[in-house]
């Protein structure tokens, strides 16, 4: 037995998306279970569920303000469902929340909306950047699974995942190798600028040609 379901859509850290069918089939599938959607990193390509909301009791989307509205440093996070899962949530939220909101934090997350000119510039740039790093990648001879967030998994056929993270601290260039089962041979590789994402081809190919 269990009491709900979280899935993070899309994905950490592949990147990928569920389409919203699959979502609502397990919306329709367990509608006695509270199924919590984090859509942390929706407004890179996502396709956000908040429209669901009112047709099904049973569902709960958490966003974040630390990724597509830049303030990972206020840990700002809401969540967005019926009225007596939010009523839940109110009850208990003293007793678990390590992360009160202060004065600082709210002033900085309304500001943040308020912006929307520079959210929208922000995420397309993004966007925009990732597009073109997946292509240098691929160029590369690199595996890269489609995304929809603010980073790329990424992975080579003839080079080990672990060696590549390695080598490419050495050149002062830091990318996430996660040492675990089936993706052990992946690098998770967050979107920079152009410039960034230049200089992080330019280290892989280094790396990717030497042993060619």
């Amino acid at each position: 037995d269990f009491a709900g379901v979280v899935i993070a859509n899309p994905n950490a850290p592949t990147g990928i998306g569920l389409p919203l069918a699959d979502i609502e089939t397990l919306l329709q599938m367990h509608p006695q279970r509270v199924v919590l959607i984090d859509e942390a990193y929706v407004d890179f390509g996502g396709h956000s569920v908040m429209a669901l909301i009112d047709r099904y009791p049973n569902l709960l989307v958490v966003h974040t303000l630390s990724k597509s509205r830049s303030l990972a440093g206020l840990r700002i996070g809401y969540a967005c469902g019926q009225a007596h899962l939010i009523e839940a949530l109110n009850r208990v939220k003293n007793s678990f929340n390590s992360y009160p909101l202060d004065r600082l934090a709210l002033a900085g997350g309304v500001a943040a909306f308020e912006d929307q000119a520079y959210f929208e510039q922000t995420r397309q740039a993004v966007m925009s950047s990732r597009e073109g790093l997946v292509l240098a990648l691929e160029d590369l001879g690199f595996e890269v699974l489609p995304s929809q967030t603010n980073f790329v998994f990424a992975r080579h056929p003839s080079h080990d995942g672990a060696d590549l993270a390695a080598s490419l601290r050495v050149q002062g260039v830091l990318v996430r190798h996660f040492k675990l089962p089936r993706i052990d041979q992946f690098l998770r590789i967050s979107v920079g600028t152009p410039a960034q994402c230049e200089q992080l081809v330019a280290a892989l190919a280094k790396l990717v040609n030497a042993a060619a």
